[in-house]
């Protein structure tokens, strides 16, 4: 260790705002008979013994008081690690359960939840969530989860926008059943939910390639490395049999590595002790260019550095990012994480275990609204925060390299994997599959044997395709509205909603259900000021501030606020790589185009050449584009004119139009809708 390095752990050590209060996470007579740990005073406990710090309420000088904790720090202490209440609340026969075994079973990855729809007494069920590294799903785990689906939940699945499935609607008395036929089938909720890492997103394109493939092996490795130990999910949902696959020897090395006191040790959880994290961690993994996991909205943010052959080098490191923010409290934010260094290929998961430990010891305990970790880096600064990171590291980070300018991917359509086969990207409204698509979905995926992969974006990839399967594949899931992205509305493409009510218990307004009708108005809006139809923006709507489908990096978000009303965000941009920033509260759904007008009008006629339309709203400022709706009359005379290119003439336009709105779509949906109707004719019945 280089004597720069030890100055700097001497500097930190004798500053006063890194000295951290200090609770001890072993109250529970329980776990201390289980440990065979005497009751005794526990300022006495030797160092590093099952200790937590954390950030809270400061202690006023004089005082001896502990520093205030959130009571789901307290039912996490008392748990026996994430068993007890819940093992007991999942034996009786109430449809719910109480409150510490709520927040308990996310550690299982689900929630309870109630149809918010419905008036009178609470009809309880609960959502879950599986966690599926790089948004991979073998053959086998899609047709048992399609199967639930059915037989225990509402008839349908989701694809999240973490690349996980959701599963609504079981009940209470199905738990066990539905989680131990996820785990037979070589699935895991473990983790979806609760204060620990989540899912780890990479790209979910199974490309042959050496980046690529090496990105998709270090997100399962880090997603291996920030599983729970304590098995206490196999003994809920499989009387503590432990299915699993070996892990890497050099993940279970990294979690033993004590060498710089990330560990306790003496802990059934050498990384999480008994308090686990103060809230949940999100990590993605990706190459240069590739920014189809939203990079810099999670906690960390690991790219691969490869040389001029491809050949993986190392990790760019980026941390603090996060979506979620309460309304009417400007001390909470999105935020997006930010350069910490560069690491050689073999000692990332040593970096990200000591970024998971600063934020164990330091995130903040009693006040769950700013336990995230990007809090900690808004208080502390980057600098801080790095010294604090390489101490847990036991070196020093190198800069970060440069990388070349980032798109989004998407994935949909066909694409070669680079091994002589074919992956075909398909794109899901709003990750919910359901009805005949669903049925179609399974004929597809059991007949052809394929896995597939769920994406970032809510949409679902067949991989391992034989060329001779493509035609009636294609033929077959163009029937039920599984097209080539070249029949998808553009915005329909980059659209993204978070499930919202009846079910979610956080949310203030429609998203998912809401998002049909609103692109909807928005491609009538891009059609009434002449935008063209193969023009895009990035639309993405939530039901609260959580930010579940990342809103706040939308060209245009909507963040519900209220009944029928929503915040408006603009200054997101295509790549998503700049945060959009507030311009409007409490629009109602009905004035929408009051807004929108006006914004889209004045992008078509000023925007710079091949300006987005995130870029245009960041370079004129809010000032101008808040004038812009304040005076807005309506469409000039001469501008009032519909985009005709898809037909031969004004009457043909009027005709259709008429019809159009019989259906409730404008007539650009309509005529799209006979175009691909026509192909989907054309092709049935053909092979290749």
């Amino acid at each position: 260790m280089t004597t720069s390095f030890g100055a700097a752990q001497a500097a930190v050590a004798s500053d006063p705002k890194v000295q951290i209060q200090r609770f001890y996470g072993l109250r529970s007579s329980h776990f201390l008979l289980l440990n065979k740990i005497p009751r005794r005073v526990f300022p006495s406990l030797p160092p590093n013994r099952l200790v937590v710090r954390a950030v809270s309420t400061p202690v006023k000088p004089g005082t001896s008081a502990e520093p205030k904790r959130s009571k789901v720090e307290i039912f996490k202490e008392q748990s026996n690690f994430i068993r007890y209440p819940l093992n007991e609340e999942l034996l009786t026969d109430a449809p719910n359960i109480n409150e510490p075994a709520t927040q308990l079973i996310k550690f299982h990855g689900s929630y309870q939840q109630t149809n918010r729809d419905e008036r009178g007494s609470k009809s309880y069920s609960f959502m879950l969530r599986t966690k599926n590294p790089c948004g991979k799903v073998s053959n086998e785990l899609y047709l048992a989860m399609d199967d639930l689906a059915d037989q225990f939940g509402i008839g349908t699945l989701r694809l999240t926008t973490r690349q996980t499935f959701q599963l609504h609607g079981v009940l209470k008395k199905d738990l066990k059943t539905v989680m131990s036929t996820i785990i037979r089938n070589m699935g895991s909720t473990l983790g979806a939910c609760g204060d620990l890492n989540r899912n780890v997103l990479a790209p979910a394109a199974p490309l042959a390639r050496k980046d690529y493939l090496f990105a998709q092996e270090t997100a399962e490795n880090i997603a291996a490395l920030l599983t729970p130990q304590s098995g206490f999910y196999y003994d809920m949902w499989v009387d503590g049999e432990r299915i699993m696959s070996a892990e890497p020897p050099e993940v279970v090395r990294a979690r033993n590595d004590n060498s710089h006191g990330t560990n306790f040790p003496d802990s059934p959880e050498p990384i999480y002790g008994t308090q686990f994290l103060p809230r949940k961690f999100k990590v993605a993994v990706t190459v240069p260019t590739d920014n189809s996991v939203d990079i810099l909205t999670n906690d960390i943010g690991v790219v691969v550095v490869s040389d001029d052959d491809g050949q993986p080098l190392g990790f760019n490191l980026y941390v603090g990012g996060g979506m979620g923010r309460t309304h009417r409290v400007e001390t909470t934010f999105p935020r997006l994480a930010e350069p910490l260094g560069y690491v050689p290929k073999e000692d990332i998961l040593y970096a990200v275990k000591a970024i998971v430990v600063t934020q164990r010891e330091n995130g903040r305990r009693d006040d769950r609204k700013y336990s995230r970790m990007k809090y900690l880096l808004s208080s502390w600064g980057i600098e801080k925060f790095r010294t604090v990171v390489e101490q847990y590291y036991g070196r020093k980070f190198e800069p970060c390299r440069e990388l070349p300018e980032w798109e989004f991917k998407s994935y949909l359509g066909w694409h070669e994997q680079g091994d002589g086969r074919l992956f075909c990207g398909l794109h899901v409204d709003n990750g919910r599959i359901k009805g005949t698509m669903k049925k179609t979905l399974r004929e597809v995926i059991e007949k052809y044997k394929l896995n597939v992969r769920i994406t970032p974006n809510q949409n679902l990839v067949l991989c391992d395709i034989r060329r001779a399967w493509k035609r009636p594949i294609t033929t077959t899931l163009a029937q039920v509205g599984l097209l080539d992205p070249r029949f998808v509305d553009p915005l329909n493409i980059t659209a993204m909603a978070c499930p919202a009510l009846p079910l979610c218990p956080l949310a203030i307004t429609e998203a998912e259900r809401g998002i049909p009708d609103i692109l909807k108005r928005v491609r009538s809006v891009f059609d009434k000021v002449g935008l063209k139809y193969n023009e895009a923006i990035v639309i993405r709507i939530t039901g609260c501030p959580n930010g579940c489908a990342r809103p706040y990096m939308a060209e245009l978000g909507f963040v519900g606020d209220g009944p029928n009303s929503y915040q408006l965000w603009l200054g997101g941009t295509p790549n998503q790589m700049s945060l959009a920033k507030c311009f409007m509260n409490k629009v109602k759904i009905q004035e929408l185009e009051k807004v929108m007008e006006p914004l889209f009008y004045h992008w078509k006629k000023k925007r710079q050449s091949k300006e987005s339309f995130g870029d245009f709203t960041n370079r004129l400022g809010f000032e101008k584009l808040q004038e812009y709706v304040d005076k807005w009359e309506g469409l000039p005379e001469s501008s009032n004119r519909y985009n005709l290119k898809v037909f031969t003439d004004r009457e043909t336009y009027n005709r259709v139009d008429e019809l159009a709105k019989l259906q409730d779509k404008t007539a650009h949906q309509l005529a799209m809708d006979v175009i691909r109707n026509f192909v989907a004719s054309q092709q049935n019945g053909k092979s290749e």
